[in-house]
Protein backbone atom coordinates (compact mmCIF):
# COMPACT_ATOMS: atom_id res chain seq x y z
CA UNK A 1 0.00 0.00 0.00
CA UNK A 2 1.14 3.26 -0.87
CA UNK A 3 -0.55 6.73 -0.36
CA UNK A 4 0.54 10.35 -0.32
CA UNK A 5 -0.96 13.46 1.50
CA UNK A 6 -1.09 16.62 -0.11
CA UNK A 7 -2.78 19.74 1.22
CA UNK A 8 -5.05 21.75 -1.54
CA UNK A 9 -6.39 24.65 0.80
CA UNK A 10 -6.54 25.49 3.78
CA UNK A 11 -9.32 23.45 5.31
CA UNK A 12 -8.77 20.73 2.54
CA UNK A 13 -6.68 17.36 2.23
CA UNK A 14 -6.28 15.00 -0.91
CA UNK A 15 -4.82 11.38 -0.60
CA UNK A 16 -3.82 9.57 -3.50
CA UNK A 17 -3.84 5.64 -2.87
CA UNK A 18 -1.74 3.43 -4.75
CA UNK A 19 -3.43 -0.33 -3.90
CA UNK A 20 -0.96 -3.15 -4.68
CA UNK A 21 -2.98 -5.36 -7.73
CA UNK A 22 -2.69 -8.40 -5.92
CA UNK A 23 -4.31 -6.85 -2.85
CA UNK A 24 -7.35 -5.75 -5.03
CA UNK A 25 -7.76 -8.70 -6.50
CA UNK A 26 -8.18 -10.55 -2.86
CA UNK A 27 -11.09 -7.92 -2.09
CA UNK A 28 -12.50 -8.81 -5.68
CA UNK A 29 -12.93 -12.33 -4.40
CA UNK A 30 -14.30 -11.52 -1.10
CA UNK A 31 -16.82 -8.99 -3.24
CA UNK A 32 -17.69 -12.28 -5.28
CA UNK A 33 -18.22 -14.41 -2.19
CA UNK A 34 -20.54 -11.41 -0.11
CA UNK A 35 -22.43 -10.40 -2.90
CA UNK A 36 -23.06 -14.03 -5.55
CA UNK A 37 -26.04 -14.88 -3.08
CA UNK A 38 -28.17 -11.79 -4.38
CA UNK A 39 -27.05 -12.38 -8.34
CA UNK A 40 -29.85 -14.55 -10.41
CA UNK A 41 -27.86 -16.92 -13.25
CA UNK A 42 -30.07 -19.39 -14.97
CA UNK A 43 -29.11 -22.65 -13.99
CA UNK A 44 -28.12 -22.20 -11.08
CA UNK A 45 -29.40 -22.03 -7.61
CA UNK A 46 -28.70 -18.30 -5.33
CA UNK A 47 -24.99 -18.09 -4.58
CA UNK A 48 -23.69 -20.88 -6.48
CA UNK A 49 -23.00 -19.54 -10.11
CA UNK A 50 -19.04 -19.79 -10.42
CA UNK A 51 -17.37 -16.23 -10.44
CA UNK A 52 -16.37 -16.55 -14.40
CA UNK A 53 -19.91 -16.73 -15.73
CA UNK A 54 -20.95 -13.94 -13.40
CA UNK A 55 -18.70 -11.54 -15.12
CA UNK A 56 -19.43 -12.53 -18.38
CA UNK A 57 -22.72 -12.01 -17.88
CA UNK A 58 -22.72 -8.75 -16.02
CA UNK A 59 -19.20 -7.38 -16.48
CA UNK A 60 -15.91 -7.52 -15.68
CA UNK A 61 -16.60 -4.91 -13.45
CA UNK A 62 -19.24 -6.46 -11.69
CA UNK A 63 -17.58 -6.75 -8.34
CA UNK A 64 -15.34 -3.83 -8.25
CA UNK A 65 -17.64 -1.55 -5.98
CA UNK A 66 -18.11 -3.79 -3.92
CA UNK A 67 -14.17 -4.67 -3.14
CA UNK A 68 -13.65 -1.19 -3.34
CA UNK A 69 -16.12 -0.62 -0.56
CA UNK A 70 -13.92 -3.69 1.17
CA UNK A 71 -10.32 -2.22 0.98
CA UNK A 72 -11.06 1.47 1.49
CA UNK A 73 -12.16 2.20 5.39
CA UNK A 74 -8.91 0.56 6.38
CA UNK A 75 -6.80 2.16 3.51
CA UNK A 76 -8.14 5.35 4.76
CA UNK A 77 -8.76 5.22 8.41
CA UNK A 78 -4.67 4.07 7.84
CA UNK A 79 -3.67 6.74 6.24
CA UNK A 80 -5.62 9.70 8.30
CA UNK A 81 -3.95 8.03 11.38
CA UNK A 82 -0.48 7.42 10.75
CA UNK A 83 -0.91 11.20 9.24
CA UNK A 84 -2.14 12.65 12.38
CA UNK A 85 -4.84 14.26 10.21
CA UNK A 86 -7.71 16.43 11.32
CA UNK A 87 -10.91 15.19 9.32
CA UNK A 88 -14.16 16.72 10.28
CA UNK A 89 -16.03 15.49 7.60
CA UNK A 90 -16.95 12.43 5.63
CA UNK A 91 -14.34 11.60 2.75
CA UNK A 92 -15.42 12.23 -0.90
CA UNK A 93 -13.70 9.77 -3.64
CA UNK A 94 -12.55 12.70 -6.14
CA UNK A 95 -10.86 10.63 -8.85
CA UNK A 96 -10.58 6.82 -9.80
CA UNK A 97 -7.52 6.25 -11.78
CA UNK A 98 -7.09 2.74 -12.08
CA UNK A 99 -9.06 0.10 -11.47
CA UNK A 100 -9.10 -3.50 -12.38
CA UNK A 101 -8.01 -7.15 -11.53
CA UNK A 102 -4.48 -7.45 -12.49
CA UNK A 103 -3.58 -3.93 -11.82
CA UNK A 104 -2.79 -1.96 -9.11
CA UNK A 105 -6.03 0.33 -7.68
CA UNK A 106 -5.13 3.89 -7.69
CA UNK A 107 -7.49 6.70 -6.73
CA UNK A 108 -7.39 9.80 -4.72
CA UNK A 109 -10.26 11.05 -2.20
CA UNK A 110 -10.54 14.69 -0.82
CA UNK A 111 -11.38 15.52 2.38
CA UNK A 112 -11.74 18.83 5.02
CA UNK A 113 -9.78 19.03 8.13
CA UNK A 114 -9.25 21.43 10.55
CA UNK A 115 -8.70 24.71 8.83
CA UNK A 116 -5.36 27.31 9.18
CA UNK A 117 -5.71 29.91 10.98
CA UNK A 118 -4.27 33.13 10.87
CA UNK A 119 -3.66 34.33 14.00
CA UNK A 120 -4.29 38.72 14.26
CA UNK A 121 -3.31 40.71 16.84
CA UNK A 122 -4.33 38.96 19.97
CA UNK A 123 -1.39 40.73 22.66
CA UNK A 124 -1.93 44.28 23.27
CA UNK A 125 -5.11 44.51 22.93
CA UNK A 126 -7.90 47.62 24.31
CA UNK A 127 -10.88 47.13 26.24
CA UNK A 128 -12.88 48.83 29.28
CA UNK A 129 -13.41 46.93 32.28
CA UNK A 130 -16.92 48.16 33.46
CA UNK A 131 -17.13 47.20 37.44
CA UNK A 132 -20.70 46.79 38.88
CA UNK A 133 -21.28 48.90 42.23
CA UNK A 134 -23.20 46.95 44.94
CA UNK A 135 -26.24 48.89 46.18
CA UNK A 136 -28.19 49.08 49.02
CA UNK A 137 -30.91 47.65 47.41
CA UNK A 138 -29.26 44.35 46.83
CA UNK A 139 -27.56 44.13 49.81
CA UNK A 140 -30.81 44.27 51.60
CA UNK A 141 -32.46 41.85 48.44
CA UNK A 142 -29.86 39.24 49.76
CA UNK A 143 -30.22 39.39 53.50
CA UNK A 144 -33.67 39.05 52.21
CA UNK A 145 -33.20 35.45 51.18
CA UNK A 146 -31.25 34.46 54.21
CA UNK A 147 -34.75 36.28 56.44
CA UNK A 148 -37.24 34.00 53.75
CA UNK A 149 -35.12 30.85 54.56
CA UNK A 150 -35.27 31.49 58.49
CA UNK A 151 -39.35 32.81 58.83
CA UNK A 152 -41.39 29.96 59.95
CA UNK A 153 -44.85 29.59 60.49
CA UNK A 154 -47.30 29.85 63.55
CA UNK A 155 -50.77 29.05 64.57
CA UNK A 156 -53.08 32.07 64.92
CA UNK A 157 -55.81 32.16 67.09
CA UNK A 158 -56.42 35.13 68.39
CA UNK A 159 -57.63 37.25 65.19
CA UNK A 160 -59.41 37.07 62.29
CA UNK A 161 -57.84 36.50 58.62
CA UNK A 162 -55.14 39.11 57.58
CA UNK A 163 -53.34 40.07 54.36
CA UNK A 164 -50.30 37.70 54.18
CA UNK A 165 -51.21 35.22 56.28
CA UNK A 166 -51.85 31.67 55.00
CA UNK A 167 -55.43 29.90 55.69
CA UNK A 168 -56.22 26.40 55.37
CA UNK A 169 -60.26 26.79 53.29
CA UNK A 170 -62.63 24.01 52.01
CA UNK A 171 -64.16 26.06 49.17
CA UNK A 172 -67.06 24.85 46.49
CA UNK A 173 -67.65 27.17 43.35
CA UNK A 174 -70.81 27.14 41.40
CA UNK A 175 -71.59 29.03 37.90
CA UNK A 176 -75.31 29.90 37.58
CA UNK A 177 -75.79 27.72 40.71
CA UNK A 178 -74.20 24.92 39.35
CA UNK A 179 -70.88 23.05 40.24
CA UNK A 180 -67.79 23.00 37.95
CA UNK A 181 -64.65 20.95 37.39
CA UNK A 182 -61.97 21.67 39.91
CA UNK A 183 -64.10 24.43 40.96
CA UNK A 184 -64.33 21.80 44.70
CA UNK A 185 -61.40 21.39 47.46
CA UNK A 186 -61.24 20.90 51.15
CA UNK A 187 -58.18 21.76 53.25
CA UNK A 188 -56.57 23.34 50.48
CA UNK A 189 -53.73 26.16 51.74
CA UNK A 190 -53.48 29.68 50.31
CA UNK A 191 -51.74 32.70 51.36
CA UNK A 192 -54.01 35.68 51.49
CA UNK A 193 -52.53 38.45 49.04
CA UNK A 194 -50.80 36.03 46.39
CA UNK A 195 -52.30 36.21 43.71
CA UNK A 196 -53.01 32.53 43.34
CA UNK A 197 -56.90 32.31 42.88
CA UNK A 198 -59.53 34.17 41.07
CA UNK A 199 -59.29 38.24 41.33
CA UNK A 200 -61.25 39.21 44.24
CA UNK A 201 -61.28 36.05 45.92
CA UNK A 202 -58.69 36.47 48.43
CA UNK A 203 -59.53 39.93 49.01
CA UNK A 204 -63.01 39.04 50.28
CA UNK A 205 -61.38 36.64 52.74
CA UNK A 206 -59.54 39.20 54.68
CA UNK A 207 -61.36 39.75 58.00
CA UNK A 208 -63.04 35.73 57.95
CA UNK A 209 -62.72 34.45 61.77
CA UNK A 210 -61.57 30.87 62.13
CA UNK A 211 -64.48 28.17 61.19
CA UNK A 212 -66.62 31.00 59.85
CA UNK A 213 -68.07 30.41 56.40
CA UNK A 214 -68.98 33.06 53.77
CA UNK A 215 -70.32 33.07 49.94
CA UNK A 216 -67.05 35.21 47.90
CA UNK A 217 -68.93 36.78 44.32
CA UNK A 218 -66.02 36.39 42.20
CA UNK A 219 -65.92 36.66 37.55
CA UNK A 220 -63.52 34.59 35.80
CA UNK A 221 -60.87 36.18 34.10
CA UNK A 222 -61.91 36.46 29.88
CA UNK A 223 -58.44 34.98 29.44
CA UNK A 224 -59.07 32.12 31.36
CA UNK A 225 -57.93 28.86 30.48
CA UNK A 226 -60.91 26.81 30.69
CA UNK A 227 -63.18 27.85 27.72
CA UNK A 228 -66.37 27.16 29.91
CA UNK A 229 -65.28 29.71 32.81
CA UNK A 230 -64.23 32.71 30.73
CA UNK A 231 -65.52 35.81 31.97
CA UNK A 232 -68.31 34.03 33.94
CA UNK A 233 -69.64 35.47 37.46
CA UNK A 234 -69.46 32.44 40.15
CA UNK A 235 -69.93 31.84 44.00
CA UNK A 236 -67.52 29.99 45.75
CA UNK A 237 -68.76 28.65 49.49
CA UNK A 238 -65.54 29.05 51.63
CA UNK A 239 -65.37 27.95 55.41
CA UNK A 240 -61.93 29.23 57.41
CA UNK A 241 -60.48 25.75 58.70
CA UNK A 242 -57.49 27.81 60.37
CA UNK A 243 -55.02 30.84 60.14
CA UNK A 244 -51.03 30.21 60.36
CA UNK A 245 -48.61 33.50 60.18
CA UNK A 246 -45.38 34.34 59.03
CA UNK A 247 -42.49 34.58 62.31
CA UNK A 248 -40.04 37.17 60.86
CA UNK A 249 -36.81 37.09 62.24
CA UNK A 250 -35.57 40.15 63.89
CA UNK A 251 -32.28 41.43 61.96
CA UNK A 252 -29.86 41.25 64.84
CA UNK A 253 -26.72 38.74 66.38
CA UNK A 254 -29.25 35.82 67.01
CA UNK A 255 -30.37 36.23 63.49
CA UNK A 256 -26.82 36.16 61.92
CA UNK A 257 -25.80 33.21 64.01
CA UNK A 258 -28.29 30.91 62.65
CA UNK A 259 -27.88 32.10 59.06
CA UNK A 260 -23.91 32.06 59.25
CA UNK A 261 -20.86 31.41 60.38
CA UNK A 262 -20.56 35.02 62.19
CA UNK A 263 -22.02 35.94 65.56
CA UNK A 264 -22.59 39.56 65.09
CA UNK A 265 -24.99 41.48 62.71
CA UNK A 266 -22.66 43.50 61.53
CA UNK A 267 -19.93 40.87 60.43
CA UNK A 268 -22.71 38.86 58.95
CA UNK A 269 -23.22 41.99 56.69
CA UNK A 270 -19.89 42.47 56.04
CA UNK A 271 -19.46 39.44 54.27
CA UNK A 272 -22.76 39.66 52.70
CA UNK A 273 -21.18 42.65 51.12
CA UNK A 274 -17.96 40.94 49.92
CA UNK A 275 -19.75 38.31 48.24
CA UNK A 276 -21.71 40.47 46.34
CA UNK A 277 -18.94 42.64 45.31
CA UNK A 278 -16.21 39.56 44.60
CA UNK A 279 -19.27 37.85 42.22
CA UNK A 280 -19.32 41.76 40.49
CA UNK A 281 -15.47 41.71 40.52
CA UNK A 282 -15.74 38.37 39.33
CA UNK A 283 -18.64 38.85 36.75
CA UNK A 284 -16.62 42.06 35.07
CA UNK A 285 -13.92 39.58 34.72
CA UNK A 286 -15.49 37.16 32.70
CA UNK A 287 -16.96 40.03 31.04
CA UNK A 288 -13.96 41.68 30.27
CA UNK A 289 -11.98 38.55 29.25
CA UNK A 290 -14.79 37.74 26.85
CA UNK A 291 -14.62 40.56 24.97
CA UNK A 292 -10.94 40.31 24.34
CA UNK A 293 -10.98 36.90 23.14
CA UNK A 294 -13.73 38.20 21.04
CA UNK A 295 -11.09 40.55 19.76
CA UNK A 296 -8.84 38.25 19.04
CA UNK A 297 -11.57 36.02 17.09
CA UNK A 298 -12.77 38.85 14.87
CA UNK A 299 -8.87 39.72 14.23
CA UNK A 300 -7.97 36.10 13.07
CA UNK A 301 -9.09 34.73 9.57
CA UNK A 302 -9.94 30.51 8.69
CA UNK A 303 -12.29 28.78 6.21
CA UNK A 304 -14.41 26.99 8.67
CA UNK A 305 -15.72 23.97 6.69
CA UNK A 306 -19.40 23.58 6.81
CA UNK A 307 -19.38 20.52 8.50
CA UNK A 308 -17.89 21.89 11.89
CA UNK A 309 -20.77 24.05 11.80
CA UNK A 310 -23.06 21.97 11.17
CA UNK A 311 -21.81 19.83 14.12
CA UNK A 312 -21.35 23.13 16.75
CA UNK A 313 -25.88 23.70 16.18
CA UNK A 314 -26.37 19.87 16.51
CA UNK A 315 -24.56 20.55 19.77
CA UNK A 316 -26.49 23.57 20.40
CA UNK A 317 -30.19 22.22 19.87
CA UNK A 318 -28.86 19.45 22.02
CA UNK A 319 -27.98 22.06 24.87
CA UNK A 320 -31.49 23.39 24.41
CA UNK A 321 -33.46 20.65 24.54
CA UNK A 322 -31.39 19.52 27.79
CA UNK A 323 -32.29 23.15 29.28
CA UNK A 324 -36.00 22.37 28.17
CA UNK A 325 -36.16 18.74 29.90
CA UNK A 326 -34.51 20.28 33.20
CA UNK A 327 -37.62 22.92 32.60
CA UNK A 328 -40.15 20.33 32.04
CA UNK A 329 -40.78 21.66 28.88
CA UNK A 330 -40.79 19.39 25.47
CA UNK A 331 -39.13 20.93 22.54
CA UNK A 332 -41.57 19.04 20.40
CA UNK A 333 -44.29 21.50 22.14
CA UNK A 334 -41.92 24.63 21.80
CA UNK A 335 -41.62 24.46 18.20
CA UNK A 336 -45.47 23.39 18.22
CA UNK A 337 -46.27 27.00 20.58
CA UNK A 338 -43.50 28.93 18.28
CA UNK A 339 -44.59 27.58 14.56
CA UNK A 340 -41.00 27.59 13.83
CA UNK A 341 -39.31 24.11 12.49
CA UNK A 342 -36.00 22.37 13.85
CA UNK A 343 -34.16 23.23 10.64
CA UNK A 344 -35.59 26.97 11.31
CA UNK A 345 -33.98 27.24 14.62
CA UNK A 346 -30.57 25.46 13.40
CA UNK A 347 -30.33 28.39 10.70
CA UNK A 348 -31.14 30.68 13.76
CA UNK A 349 -28.47 29.31 15.47
CA UNK A 350 -25.52 29.05 12.79
CA UNK A 351 -24.36 32.49 12.96
CA UNK A 352 -23.08 31.78 16.64
CA UNK A 353 -22.26 27.56 16.08
CA UNK A 354 -19.38 29.58 13.70
CA UNK A 355 -18.16 32.19 15.99
CA UNK A 356 -17.84 29.22 18.46
CA UNK A 357 -15.77 27.28 16.28
CA UNK A 358 -13.68 29.78 15.09
CA UNK A 359 -13.30 31.01 18.62
CA UNK A 360 -11.75 27.04 19.76
CA UNK A 361 -9.59 26.95 16.66
CA UNK A 362 -8.02 30.56 17.72
CA UNK A 363 -7.88 29.59 20.95
CA UNK A 364 -5.97 26.13 19.86
CA UNK A 365 -3.76 28.04 17.66
CA UNK A 366 -2.80 30.92 19.93
CA UNK A 367 -1.83 28.05 22.32
CA UNK A 368 0.31 26.34 19.78
CA UNK A 369 1.77 29.50 18.41
CA UNK A 370 2.92 30.50 22.16
CA UNK A 371 4.24 26.76 22.61
CA UNK A 372 1.98 26.80 26.13
CA UNK A 373 1.90 24.07 27.62
CA UNK A 374 0.23 23.46 30.88
CA UNK A 375 1.93 22.79 34.54
CA UNK A 376 0.75 20.05 36.44
CA UNK A 377 -0.20 22.51 38.99
CA UNK A 378 -2.47 24.06 36.37
CA UNK A 379 -3.90 21.01 35.46
CA UNK A 380 -4.39 20.07 39.31
CA UNK A 381 -6.61 23.12 39.71
CA UNK A 382 -8.76 22.83 35.93
CA UNK A 383 -9.65 19.37 37.58
CA UNK A 384 -10.70 21.25 40.77
CA UNK A 385 -12.26 23.96 39.04
CA UNK A 386 -14.60 21.13 37.53
CA UNK A 387 -15.22 19.14 40.31
CA UNK A 388 -16.13 22.25 41.73
CA UNK A 389 -18.74 23.18 39.33
CA UNK A 390 -20.17 19.68 39.17
CA UNK A 391 -20.39 19.66 42.81
CA UNK A 392 -18.52 16.84 44.07
CA UNK A 393 -15.12 15.98 45.80
CA UNK A 394 -12.08 16.78 43.98
CA UNK A 395 -9.98 13.50 44.69
CA UNK A 396 -14.01 11.30 44.07
CA UNK A 397 -13.78 13.15 41.09
CA UNK A 398 -10.16 12.54 39.66
CA UNK A 399 -10.47 9.12 39.87
CA UNK A 400 -13.91 9.14 37.87
CA UNK A 401 -12.30 10.45 34.87
CA UNK A 402 -10.99 8.23 31.69
CA UNK A 403 -8.19 9.20 29.52
CA UNK A 404 -10.18 11.18 27.06
CA UNK A 405 -11.80 13.56 29.99
CA UNK A 406 -8.46 14.16 31.73
CA UNK A 407 -7.02 15.24 28.09
CA UNK A 408 -10.03 17.63 27.65
CA UNK A 409 -9.46 19.10 31.17
CA UNK A 410 -5.55 19.38 29.85
CA UNK A 411 -6.87 21.32 27.10
CA UNK A 412 -8.89 23.48 29.84
CA UNK A 413 -5.61 24.33 31.61
CA UNK A 414 -4.23 25.68 28.34
CA UNK A 415 -6.90 27.92 26.77
CA UNK A 416 -6.89 28.86 30.55
CA UNK A 417 -3.26 29.92 30.25
CA UNK A 418 -3.90 31.46 27.00
CA UNK A 419 -6.41 33.66 28.13
CA UNK A 420 -4.78 34.79 31.11
CA UNK A 421 -1.97 35.87 28.71
CA UNK A 422 -4.40 38.18 26.65
CA UNK A 423 -6.23 39.71 29.27
CA UNK A 424 -2.31 40.44 31.02
CA UNK A 425 -1.21 42.21 27.82
CA UNK A 426 -3.90 44.39 27.21
CA UNK A 427 -4.68 48.08 27.91
CA UNK A 428 -7.50 47.93 30.56
CA UNK A 429 -9.55 50.80 31.55
CA UNK A 430 -11.70 50.25 34.39
CA UNK A 431 -14.78 52.40 35.19
CA UNK A 432 -17.77 52.03 36.38
CA UNK A 433 -20.90 50.22 34.85
CA UNK A 434 -22.88 52.96 35.29
CA UNK A 435 -20.97 54.81 32.59
CA UNK A 436 -21.39 52.26 30.04
CA UNK A 437 -25.12 52.09 30.93
CA UNK A 438 -25.01 56.02 30.04
CA UNK A 439 -22.44 55.92 27.08
CA UNK A 440 -25.52 53.68 25.76
CA UNK A 441 -28.28 55.95 26.17
CA UNK A 442 -26.35 58.79 24.48
CA UNK A 443 -25.42 56.75 21.67
CA UNK A 444 -29.50 55.98 21.26
CA UNK A 445 -29.95 59.72 22.02
CA UNK A 446 -27.73 60.35 19.23
CA UNK A 447 -29.75 57.65 17.00
CA UNK A 448 -32.45 58.94 17.78
CA UNK A 449 -31.38 62.61 16.70
CA UNK A 450 -30.19 61.90 13.25
CA UNK A 451 -33.37 59.82 12.61
CA UNK A 452 -35.43 62.49 13.20
CA UNK A 453 -32.86 64.69 11.58
CA UNK A 454 -33.51 62.50 7.96
CA UNK A 455 -37.57 62.84 8.42
CA UNK A 456 -36.88 66.33 8.89
CA UNK A 457 -35.03 66.70 5.56
CA UNK A 458 -37.44 64.58 3.50
CA UNK A 459 -40.12 66.82 5.04
CA UNK A 460 -38.35 69.72 3.12
CA UNK A 461 -37.54 67.78 0.13
CA UNK A 462 -41.35 66.77 -0.22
Amino acid sequence: MGYTVEKVSGNQVKIAFEIPAEKFDEAVSKAYLKVRGRINVPGFRKGKAPRRLIESMYGEGVFYDEAFDILFPGEYEAAVKENDIKVVDRPEVDEVKQIGVGKDLQFTVKVFVKPDVELGEYKGLKATKFVHQVTDEEIDRRIQQDVDKATTMADVTDRNVENGDTVNLDYAGTVDGVAFEGGTAKGQTLEIGSGHFIPGFEEQMVGMAIGEEKDLNVKFPEEYHAENLKGKDAVFHVKVNAIQAKVVPALDDDFAADVSEFNTFDEYKASIVKELTDRAQKNADTQLENSLVQQAVDASDCDIPDAMIDDETDVMIREMKLRMMYQGLQFEDYIKYTGQTEDQIKEMYKPEAKNRVKMQLVLEAGIKAEGIEPTEEEVEKAIADEAERAGRDVEDFKKSLNDRQKEYLKENAAIRKFVDLIVASAQVEEKDEGEKIDAADTLKAVEDAVAAAGVEDEEEEK
